[in-house]
């Protein structure tokens, strides 16, 4: 299997782009991982909320192959444990999909055809955080589930 992390926009941040690179890098001990940005729209000041999101959703439903399982980060799914989350991949590679993609929207969420491809919704926490410090938490926590998996001793209960 094949995890993907699709995101909108590019980090702006040296520091998080380093820790995120780390963890990918860490993240290849265990399974095919990689990263693709989607660049931020442009003029955007004339477009609604709606708009945005249905022109972001047309660039996200063009990255997706026609057998991929998209799981999106949505403040409204499902929240894990660390545990949980890892006993959740294991499931999706027991199941041989060939693509998880996990996706981290725009500012303004998600359009319907997004939400509709989505197999899943995930949710890191009911507080909010900047897309890009999101992309380094998504990425330690995939490698953290893998440790679990692998019984190795990163994480600590």
């Amino acid at each position: 299997m094949t995890i993907k992390l699709l995101a909108i926009g590019k980090t702006d941040s040296s520091q998080l782009q380093e820790l995120i690179e780390l963890y990918q890098k860490r993240l290849k001990h265990y399974i095919n991982f990689e990263i693709e940005l989607i660049s931020d729209l442009k003029k955007t000041k004339n477009l609604s909320e709606e708009q945005q999101k249905e022109k972001e959703g047309e660039l996200i439903i063009k990255r997706l192959g026609p057998t991929d399982v998209l799981v999106l980060f949505d403040e409204k799914g499902k929240q894990y444990s660390s545990v949980e989350f890892s006993d959740y991949l294991q499931k999706k590679m027991n199941a041989g999909i060939k693509q998880l993609v996990f996706l981290i929207g725009g500012p303004y969420g998600f359009s319907q055809e997004v939400y509709d491809k989505a197999s899943a919704k995930i949710s890191l926490s009911k507080m909010t955080f900047s897309h890009q410090m999101v992309r380094l938490f998504i990425t330690e926590q995939l490698y953290r589930a893998f440790t679990i998996l692998k019984n190795e001793p990163y994480h600590h209960q």
